[in-house]
């Protein structure tokens, strides 16, 4: 597996391809681009294996306090390997320095997270300005 930490040679429709197939729904690939790229403060990695993208995940955060793991997706072909807590581990290791480290988990997965010692906030929502449309689509989760 190759790993890297820059997005000057991601393929935008490939990674979309791979949060379809994930699944993590549809995201358009110049969104992807946009999402990536717009971050004062940003960790992201991709995985590779040859030259297929394999896994993915990406971190923003504000430099001192907070930082927020988000889009992580691993080809089915891959899951069950370890890449998804190689691959949170890399984020969290990214993100070292801040307080609060939050992680936003699609619903179904809570089982992957709870084994790697993640625990849900007690409401599950976060802090979102509506947290109500927030809970079909994933859950917030405080790592440290």
């Amino acid at each position: 597996m190759t790993w890297m930490f820059d997005q000057e040679s991601v393929d935008w429709n490939e990674l979309s391809n791979l949060y379809k197939i994930a699944p993590l729904g549809n995201k358009d690939p110049a969104d992807l681009q946009i999402a990536f790229s717009n971050s004062r403060y940003k960790s992201k990695c991709f995985v590779f294996d040859n030259e297929k993208l394999v896994g993915v995940g990406r971190g923003l955060a504000d430099g001192v306090d907070c930082s927020y793991l988000c889009d992580v997706a691993v080809h089915l072909d891959y899951q069950g390997q370890g890449l998804g807590r190689d691959i949170i581990n890399r984020l969290k290791e990214l993100s070292a320095g801040h307080k609060k480290i939050i992680l936003y988990a699609s619903p179904g997965k809570e089982g992957f997270y709870k084994r790697l010692g993640l625990l849900a906030d007690a409401d599950g929502d976060g802090h979102f300005s509506e947290p109500a449309a927030c809970r079909p689509n994933g859950s917030a989760r405080r790592i440290n």
